[in-house]
């Protein structure tokens, strides 16, 4: 049963990674550039949900929906103001850009909210009256006799990675801004002589990334319930190698990689070391690169000259 109980906390893990990791592959496969930002708008989401709650006694649900708002206003405003004026200066401009904009909100968080450690909300229980009046509060199931336990913040997270993953490929597949958005992918230039408004397209699929980071945000700070401006640093550098891991730009392969890699990780730390599990993961997507540069399920693009 230990081997089951680390399996589903392992793909729990995942989950958040294949969250975030849409935000990274979303932007690289139609803006061609990585906004390293985007573990920061976790952080940011994750705040906004807990003074929301915490302050504001707002339900969860408006408190979800408030991180989301905020999220996706964020992610616009950053791209309009920081990325928006160098669609054609050089990747480098760009990367280092994204460098300056992650460390802009870390500190401004760090002013505003200073460095104490948040304790999140355990928004996922069931409360329920036992026999003799008293309140009980339940957080996970027990099964076979106690002997696999499943959290519930663990069942809403893997549901909620499944309905976004679903949602998001019938958005990209059956809708015209998710066709703008393909077309934009394969030739910005070429969709934009086809009357497609380019700008407006980088700038919603700044704002759908944004928006998922944001309930990434909550999800990982149910499951890890203490928040501090840093939040968002490591998940996102390790959703990003996620995002590579499946192959950067494909939607299937954030989620498989975001899988993946949450699988490794609670394994390396369940039966090898857990200050090694961070070392193992990275190892495991250098192999997978040198045998698969573009990722599991990238695809290589030829040009012709």
């Amino acid at each position: 049963m230990n081997f089951l109980n680390f399996l589903i906390s392992g793909i729990s893990l995942g989950s958040i990674y294949a969250i975030i990791a849409l935000g990274y592959t979303m932007v690289y496969g139609i803006a061609k550039m990585l906004n390293f930002a985007h573990g920061d708008v976790i952080m940011v989401g994750a705040y906004i949900c807990f003074f929301a709650s915490s302050s504001f006694h707002l339900p969860p649900a408006l408190g979800i929906l408030a991180a989301i708002a905020v999220c996706t206003v964020l992610g616009m405003t950053v791209e309009r103001l920081a990325y928006k004026p160098l669609r054609q200066a050089p990747s480098l401009a760009v990367l280092i850009t994204a460098i300056g904009v992650s460390y802009f909100l870390q500190n401004s968080a760090l002013l505003l909210w200073s460095s104490t450690p948040k304790m999140f909300p355990a928004f996922f229980v069931l409360k329920g009256t036992a026999a003799d009046g008293a309140e009980t509060v339940r957080n996970s199931l027990q099964l076979f006799d106690g002997q696999l336990t499943i959290s519930f913040v663990t069942i809403v997270t893997i549901l909620t990675c499944v309905v976004i993953m679903a949602g998001l490929t019938a958005f990209i597949n059956h809708t015209k801004m998710g066709k703008a958005m393909r077309a934009c992918s394969e030739d910005k230039g070429a969709a934009q002589l086809m009357g497609i408004n380019v700008d407006g397209t980088i700038s919603m699929t700044f704002a759908i990334g944004s928006g998922l980071a944001a309930v990434a945000g909550v999800l990982l700070c149910s499951a890890y319930p203490t928040l501090v401006p840093t939040t968002g640093s490591m998940p996102g550098i390790k959703a990003f190698t996620a995002a590579v891991f499946g192959g950067i730009g494909s939607i299937p392969g954030a989620f498989l990689g975001g899988l993946l890699l949450g699988v490794i990780e609670t394994f390396a730390k369940a039966y090898i070391s857990m200050q090694l599990s961070d070392a193992i993961v990275f190892a495991v997507l250098i192999i997978v690169l040198l045998v698969k540069p573009v990722g599991l399920l990238g695809r290589q693009i030829s040009e012709k000259v």
